[in-house]
């Protein structure tokens, strides 16, 4: 039986936030950034460990308490120079078989819950190709040259890629380590290099990204409301 393992990818500086702080560090109700995509992968109960990828000479990660998740949580200082690089070299040490299933998260997306890595452990099953979280595009689709509109895209069919992206160990070290000059920005695009076709998995609008300043004033909002109701 396959198990399922949590990869947090946390070795970026974020440099459209315009700090100097990484990211994943900015506060949220007095914790780093992180600390919310690990206690949502840590806390499920189908997730049997979750692995954090950080740079060799991350100065950040030691100031805080991670004791809550001890057991379950381990320390990777092996991150590359891009968001691949660090999923590939983490997917190295992991030292997981080659049929488990390794579920690769943001860790600016703080706003995951139990719930959204249920739906997509689920959803996938014991399908031999995998999946990922994802939204239907409902926005009007404007393709710009320069500051000006050149063309309206059509929608039909699009959809926005969140995480986790789930997908067994072994297809997806096969699938980073491809050499054909592409450098995939998620997992999902990896996978579709060597031909597969990942399952969408609809998630909500609430799973978002934090890359701009206001993205971080909503999730302290909506981290704040799910304070107040437990």
């Amino acid at each position: 039986m396959s198990h399922y393992y949590g990869l947090v990818p946390a070795a970026g500086t974020g440099s459209r936030m315009g700090v100097d702080l990484p990211k994943q560090y900015l506060q949220i109700a007095g914790r780093p950034m992180i600390y919310y995509a690990v206690r949502a992968m840590a806390s499920s109960p189908r997730i049997a460990q979750v692995f954090v990828v950080l740079a060799a000479d991350d100065a950040w990660w030691d100031e805080y308490d991670w004791a809550e998740f001890a057991g379950k949580l381990q320390v990777l200082r092996c991150g590359g120079a891009t968001r691949a690089d660090s999923v590939t070299n983490g997917l190295a040490a992991m030292g997981v078989d080659a049929q488990d299933w390794v579920l690769v998260h943001d860790a600016a997306r703080p706003c995951l819950t139990g719930a959204m890595i249920a739906s997509l452990i689920d959803a996938v099953g014991e399908t031999e190709i995998g999946g990922l979280l994802a939204i239907p595009v409902a926005d009007t689709l404007k393709r710009a040259r320069g500051l000006h509109v050149s063309a309206t895209e059509p929608r039909e069919g699009l959809w926005q890629a969140q995480t986790p992206q789930m997908f067994r160990h072994a297809m997806l070290q096969q699938a980073l380590s491809l050499d054909n000059g592409f450098i995939p920005t998620d997992e999902a695009s990896a996978m579709e290099a060597l031909g597969h076709a990942p399952l969408l998995v609809a998630a909500d609008s609430s799973n978002f990204k934090v890359t701009y300043p206001n993205d971080l004033t909503m999730a302290r909002l909506m981290l704040a409301q799910e304070r107040a109701e437990t």
